[in-house]
């Protein structure tokens, strides 16, 4: 693990996974002279792989108290539906668009319901505004889920 590579990919591969390893180590309680020598392994990285661990811990104990992984968040998943309900925000976008389009058109038919055309689309606007807002709230309740 604490070889040196060619690329710079490779090289950050081997540091990540010295972190990891050492946070292992420093987040199970162990003696004092055990300590000692993960303190020792982090200082030399090459000598890591030679030493043995001097003690052996119980499955138990790597699942439980400091050394217990996190608990994994899918954030994929949340950031692709977050992204899918996000495309209704566009489809709001076209319907107000179809709106104003059909108010220019009814207004150039019969130019004396001018007013009440324009109510009826602040009426219908409205309505797409609420749909907008309501998938905006939804997508990132999606994206801030576990």
């Amino acid at each position: 693990q604490g070889r040196t590579h060619e690329t710079y990919g490779q090289r950050h591969v081997d540091a990540m996974a010295l972190l990891r390893q050492a946070s292992l180590r420093a987040a199970r309680v162990l003696p004092q002279p055990a300590a000692a020598a993960s303190l020792r392994s982090l200082a030399a990285p090459a000598l890591a792989s030679q030493q043995a661990p001097t003690q052996q811990s119980s499955p138990l104990m790597a699942t439980t108290g400091l050394g217990a992984p996190l608990a994994k968040r899918h954030a994929g998943v949340s950031v692709l539906g977050c992204a899918i309900a996000m495309v209704a925000v566009g489809g709001c976008a076209q319907g107000i668009g179809q709106l104003f389009a059909a108010l220019v058109v009814g207004m150039a038919r019969n130019p004396s319901m001018k007013e009440d055309l324009f109510t009826y689309t602040l009426i219908g606007m409205g309505f797409l505004e609420f749909l907008a807002i309501v998938v905006i709230l939804i997508a990132g309740l999606l994206l801030y889920s576990e």
